[in-house]
């Protein structure tokens, strides 16, 4: 079989999963090739191996049952960068970018910042800020050794100078040091996970699920910030779509000041900071 009939085929098959079967089937042949897209256009009646077809086929089974492409290639791509996803990490999404933005627009110096992300998984979060401000000192958090060992892994691969800490949140940090303490923690409800479960299944529920309202890790964390900020020090937090009154409130009930909250490109509010 050559490559045009090969990805026909596996587009077809992807339909009743994805909305975009051409494009996760052509990422899935290139990962065993390992060529890139314009590969495969450039070289349409090239023949495939048996073998080949073999591991295509078992990539596109995974695929229809709903496993996630990053899973399947154990990549993702965030801020540009390219890093090693397992299913003890989340899938860094899109529109997650919208936390790094909010921090290195408020901070455009590139030196004197102390920044903790909580909750790292993969190292998306603070992998992007470094960088962007490689002299800036980022820590990471993160209570799963798993997770906790692909991040250190992807910063090994970028040559990131990144200090890791296993531990819930903020424990393992330092008191009173950080000018920033950057989150993407877990929040849908539990009522709200049947409604999630289908698309999420194969990532971790204690990265995603958070109590009755979806924002008891905000809440735990609103209040054990305050004691790891330096004075004028932000927390910074994403959130559901729905949930930027709520955060902020929280957020002015803890005496955080000069709330605010930033939309993304859907003008969705998924983003609040708070200032101490």
């Amino acid at each position: 079989m050559d490559i045009f009939s090969a990805l026909s085929e596996a587009a077809q098959l992807l339909s009743i999963i994805t909305d975009v079967p051409q494009l996760d089937a052509e990422i899935l042949l290139c990962h065993i090739l390992q060529v890139d897209r314009s590969y495969l256009r450039a070289h349409r009646e090239q023949s495939l191996s048996p073998l080949i077809e073999q591991q295509f086929a078992a990539l596109i089974q995974r695929r229809a049952q709903g496993e996630p492409i990053a899973y399947i290639t154990g990549h993702a791509e965030f801020w540009s960068l390219d890093l090693k996803v397992t299913p003890d990490t989340l899938i860094p999404r899109p529109e997650t970018e919208l936390l790094v933005e909010c921090v290195l627009r408020e901070f455009p110096q590139p030196t004197g910042m102390a920044i903790a992300d909580l909750g790292t998984g993969s190292g998306a979060i603070a992998l992007a800020l470094a960088a962007e401000r490689p002299q800036w000192e980022i820590h990471a958090v993160d209570s799963s050794v798993k997770a906790l060992a692909v991040a250190q892994q992807n910063a090994q691969q970028l040559n990131s100078k990144i200090a890791f800490h296993l531990g819930s949140w903020c424990h393992p940090l330092p008191r009173q040091h950080f000018n920033v303490i950057v989150t993407n923690p877990p929040y849908i409800a539990e009522s709200e996970w049947a409604a999630y479960a289908g698309g999420l299944k194969f990532e971790p529920p204690q990265a995603l699920l958070a109590g009755p309202d979806g924002l008891d890790a905000i809440r735990h964390i609103i209040l054990m910030a305050k004691e790891y900020l330096k004075s004028s020090g932000r927390l910074f937090l994403e959130h559901g779509y729905q949930q930027s009154a709520a955060v902020q409130n929280l957020l002015k009930k803890a005496g955080y000041q000069q709330i605010r909250s930033f939309q993304d490109l859907a003008g969705h509010k998924r983003v609040t900071v708070g200032s101490l």
